[in-house]
Order: C-alpha cells, then structure tokens, then sequence
C-alpha cells in the first residue's frame, strides 16, 4: 500500500450548524416547497412584538389582578407543596426511613394525572410569561411604541436596572483558554473516534475480501466444499434468516470411516483476530513415525525413521494437505491396530499410540503416533538407506489404504444396498495393510542372507581363480508390475532370481518369492530349499561338480601329449587322471566361507597304497589351476 491517505480520510466536518452564508447572509429556515417550486421559509420575529402579544394574553385570559392572587395563596394549596420532611440519619451517613415504594393502581394513577396536568400546564404560562416580561423590562433601546395593553397603576409594578460590574481580564483569560481547550480536546477525541471506525471498516473490507479469495483459491484446486450445520441455536424454518459464509473444506478420504470424515473439516477464519487463515476444529496434530532397527553381522543395530518437510510460513494449500496427511495417518493407525493382533508370521506390542513388531531376526518395525511440533521435526540419525525404507513404507500404507478404499467403493456400488461400513473394525477387508509391509520386510532380509551366501561363494571362486559372476535381482518386476501386485487383486507377493555362472560353463539359478521361498532350479530336477544350511550345502555340491569338472578337463589338455585319460567320479566325489605307469586322483573340499581346498594323490606301478601328494589351501598366492598343473609335472619329473 502506498503512504498517502485515501480522500475520504482527509474530509474534515464542522460540529457547529451554519448559520450564515459565504458572503456573511443569514441563512432562513426552509419550512416548505409548494408544487410551484416556490420556498417557503420562517418569518422574523421582532421579539418586542412576541412580547406585547403575550402580555397582553396575560391579562386578557387570567385578569388584570392575577399577580396579586397569586401572592395570596396559601402554603396547603395545590399550586404551593409543602415543605418536605427531612429523614432521620444514622452515624454512617445513611437514610433509616423507609424508602418502600407504593404500587399505583391505573386508576389511582389517572386521576393523580388529571390532577397535575392542569397544574403544570398553569405553572409553564406562568413562568414564560415572566421571562418574557423581564425581557420587555430590561430593553433600554427598544422604541416606544403604542401597546394595545391597557396601562398600568404606577404603583403596581417598578423596575431598577442593576449594572454587572467589569469582569477581571485575567480571568476572562483564563477562562477563554478553559473553553478553547476543552473545544480542541473534543475536537481531537471526536477525530479519533471517526479514525478508529474508519481502520476498523476497512480492515473488514479487506478481510471480507480475503476470505472470498481464499474460498475460491480452495475451490480451484478441488477440495472438496460442503455445507456447513446450521448452530444449535439458530432457526432452521423456511424463512430463517441465514448466513452465506456456511461451507466447510473437506479434506478426508472419499471412502474412509464416517468418524474420520466428520474430524476431516476446516473452515475460512471469518475474525480478524485469529492469526491463521484456517480453522481446524479436530485437528489433533500428530503424524505417523515409522521407525526401523536393523541389527546386522557384527551385532551393531541401526535405526532410522521417516522423514517429512514442514515450511515454516505454510500456505492455504499446504495447510490442507498437511491436515490431510495426518487425518491418513490416523486412519492408517487405526488399521494396523486392529491388524497387528493377528499376525501368522510375526509377533506385536500394541499400545495406545505405538505398535511394535518384531519382524524377523534382528529387525523391528515401530509405528508410533507422535506430535508433530515436538518429534517429527527430529532428523534421522540412521542411514539413508533405511531411513529411505520407512519412507518406502510409509508411501506403501498410503497406497494399500487407497487400495482398500477402492475395493470397498467398488463392493458398495455393486451391491446397491450395502451400505458404506461405519468404522474400520467391521469384516475383514479384502486388502490389507500390515501383511504385506512385514512380507516385504521379511522378503528383504531373506535376499540379504541369500545374497550373503552367494557373495561368499563368488569370493571363494575368485580367490581360487575360477571366473565366475553373479547377477542378482530380488525385484523381479518393473515399478508399475510391482504397484499392480501392490494394490490389485491377485495375491500381494514379490520374486526375484540369482543366476550363478561358473567359468562361463556351469550355471546354477535360484528362483525366489517373498516372504522366504527359494527354489532353485537344476538341470535334473527343481529342488524346493528350506534354510540357509540346505542353501549352502547345495552351493557346495554344485560347486564342487564345476571344480572337478574343470580339474578334468585342464588335465586332460596337459597330458594329450603322453596319452593320459581323465574322468570325474561323482560317487567318490574325485577326479581321476591315468596314464602308463600313474595314477593321480584330485578332491575337492570347502572350509569356512566356503574357502576351497584340494588334494592330490598318487598311485605308482606296484603299489596300490594312494600317496598324498600335496594340498591346495586359499592361502596360496596361485590359482587352483595353476597348482594343479604343478603337481603334474612334479609328478611327471619323479616317474
């Protein structure tokens, strides 16, 4: 706004009526307008011929002698009261009469009335025609002009003139700063309660306008508007008077609980003293915390939860959704109370305002309803990872709460007369909540053991010098695949698979599905794997086939140029490489973390006790292949 004043603020008014004209002209007093136009106004009256006219009623009307009669009536008369008696006082300076009031019938108060009126009116001809008569007395100027009023005895009636003496010049000094002062200082209250009306009519305004603005600002971007309840007090007939700002913003869920949609309510302030633009009258201001603890291998647990932003200066827009955002929360809450009691694959403490559930081994899911200004504001001391996970799972329960709603609006417009359920705790709903966020979570730290496992075996390869390589994806599925499974009708479940691939040869695939199948598929058959033992003593068979075949075939390279034959013997587990006069013999065998080992034996001419050659550890600098080879042609040197 800019600094100068509107005009009308600068509009001065006169508290005194004019009376005179801009040229000095007495302004007449309009009485009337005749059809013609012509103005009739107040004639002047001379007030020595108002005078004369009524004395001379006076004396016509009541008698030439009315003012000696009336010195000659007496005291009990009913033009003369007497006098009152005084009321007794007490010490404290209070009246002990009784001061009890008669009650009046209306006819005892008639003819009181009667009585007086005539009286009064008597009393108020009398006193004008004083003053007027003291007037007359008193005007030295005035003309002498014949009066049609009889004359008087000169000895009824005389006259003096008394002279006022000359007033003190400082008092007159005084006294004119007394009334000017007075004047300016009323003059200054008056302007200032005309500045004050004015501010506050247009702080109104603007405020009026605001609020209209703010209504349809809301409106475009589609929220919903609804009508609001009449008070308790007001009248609801067909003529009742009502007022036209009576909507309500609704901000809940379409097909939520009826009790979540009646506190999902805002309103337009419509005072200039509240300080927000709106109203949440069941606002609760708490939001939902996700929080996840991880404890991994070397017994260090790592906690983290959901993050959300809060502007500091929030608009008309993001008051709405954040309002919006905690009336979901607590519809979410609300379900994974009624959900978290019956868990097949997991244990839960549920308390009034806080759930915990003990995923799997070492993993706990907190939800905690918190207030927003005291905790939520506090940033995750966690890794980014998990604490990205909870925000994961936050956004899935919003997901899976729409599914659910979806799937109850789809039921109710099917059945035209299956009405909307009333709170969350009726039948079971066909889309659940909390199953499929501890699926998920279960699934998760199933893969990172799978993966653990594999990691191992791929290390073990490597060190031995076997390349191999690893492509692992526990999603399966794209995004848009994975929301369908999420929130459509089939069965909420996730897969993924790790392919294994040995000196670009062998391959070994494991197929899984959350929360904690695997399946691993062979080239005979398909095998169904039940725990992280039976998973490792698979990899170690499959693995030591891919070592013992490769052992084959490396010696059979090596002794193509002294006629040597080599095969692999799956019962004993070895592979056998013979040539004139020899027999070599190599096992295979896995230590802690799947750390390969081998050995080599040897059979001589006449003699059919095997001797041990030597043994291959990880802790040798050179590859498997490579101490093979070696032992040959150690082999070959001594025969």
């Amino acid at each position: 706004m800019s600094g100068e004043a509107p005009e009308w603020k600068k509009t001065t008014l006169s508290l005194e009526r004019p009376y005179k004209d801009d040229s000095g002209a007495r302004i007449p007093v309009l009485l009337d307008i005749t059809p013609e136009g012509e103005q009739i106004v107040e004639p002047i009256e001379n007030p020595t011929t108002l005078l004369g006219d009524n004395l001379r009623r006076i004396f016509l009307e009541r008698g030439v002698d009315f003012f000696e009669r009336q010195d000659q009536l007496p005291i009990g008369d009913g033009l003369v009261p007497p006098p009152r008696e005084s009321s007794p006082v007490s010490e404290d300076g209070e009246h002990t009469a009784d001061n009890t009031r008669l009650t009046m019938s209306p006819d005892q108060l008639f003819k009181m009335r009667m009585e007086i009126t005539p009286q009064l009116f008597i009393a108020l001809g009398e006193m004008t025609q004083a003053r007027d008569l003291l007037c007359f007395l008193l005007s030295s100027t005035t003309p002498n002009r014949p009066s049609p009023v009889p004359s008087l005895p000169p000895t009824s009636l005389t006259a003096s003139i008394v002279s006022k003496p000359p007033a003190i010049s400082s008092v007159d000094a005084f006294n004119a700063q007394l009334t000017i002062g007075g004047k300016d200082e009323a003059l200054r209250k008056a302007a200032d309660v005309f500045k004050q009306a004015a501010s506050r009519l247009e702080r109104s305004r603007l405020h009026r306008e605001t609020y209209w603005v703010d209504a349809l600002k809301t409106r475009k971007a589609n929220w919903s508007l609804v009508p609001a309840p009449l008070p308790v007090w007001a009248p609801s007939g067909k003529g009742a008077d009502r007022t036209s700002k009576d909507f309500l913003i609704s901000f809940g869920l379409e097909e939520s609980p009826k009790h979540f949609r009646r506190k999902a309510v805002a309103h337009l302030s419509t005072h200039e003293t509240e300080t927000s633009m709106l109203m949440f009258p069941h606002r609760q201001s708490a939001r939902l915390r996700i929080s996840l603890a991880i404890t991994d291998s070397t017994g260090i647990t790592h906690t983290a939860h959901n993050s959300d932003e809060f502007p500091e200066n929030p608009s008309l827009e993001t008051s709405l959704t954040g309002a919006q955002r905690e009336i979901v929360d607590e519809e979410i809450f609300a379900v994974l109370i009624r959900e978290a009691s019956s868990l097949p694959t997991s244990s839960a403490r549920v308390a009034e305002r806080i759930i915990i559930i003990d995923v799997d081994h070492g993993t706990e899911l907190r939800f905690e309803m918190v207030d927003i200004n005291a905790n939520l504001r506090e940033t995750s001391c966690g890794p980014k990872t998990l604490s990205a996970t909870c925000d994961l799972i936050h956004a899935t329960l919003q997901a899976l709460l729409l599914s659910m709603h979806a799937d109850d609006k789809s039921k109710r417009v099917s059945a035209p007369g299956l009405e909307r359920p009333p709170t969350v705790a009726d039948t079971q709903q066909s889309s659940e909540l909390l199953q499929p966020v501890i699926d998920l979570l279960q699934y998760q730290q199933f893969c990172v053991r799978i993966k653990a496992e594999l990691d191992k075996m791929v290390s073990a390869l490597a060190h031995a010098g076997v390349p191999c390589t690893l492509r692992f994806h526990p999603v399966g599925e794209t995004g848009q695949s994975l929301q369908r499974r999420l929130t459509g009708e089939n069965v909420k479940r996730v897969g993924g698979e790790a392919l294994l691939r040995i000196d670009e040869s062998q391959t070994l695939r494991l197929t899984f599905l959350s929360p904690s199948s695997l399946i691993a598929h062979l080239p005979q058959a398909t095998l169904p794997i039940t725990s992280i033992p039976q998973l490792s003593q698979l990899l170690s068979d499959e693995v030591e086939k891919c070592l013992l075949t490769k052992l084959c075939e490396s010696g059979s390279q090596y002794s193509e140029r002294f006629g040597g034959t080599w095969f692999v013997d799956m019962v004993s587990g070895k592979t056998i490489g013979r040539w004139e006069g020899c027999i070599v013999n190599f096992s295979v065998s896995f230590a802690d973390d799947f750390a390969i080992c081998s050995s080599a034996y040897r059979i001589g001419r006449g003699n059919e006790n095997q001797m041990h050659v030597d043994t291959y550890s990880p802790h040798q600098a050179t590859s498997l292949i490579s101490w093979q080879l070696g032992i040959l042609e150690k082999i070959l040197a001594v025969s």
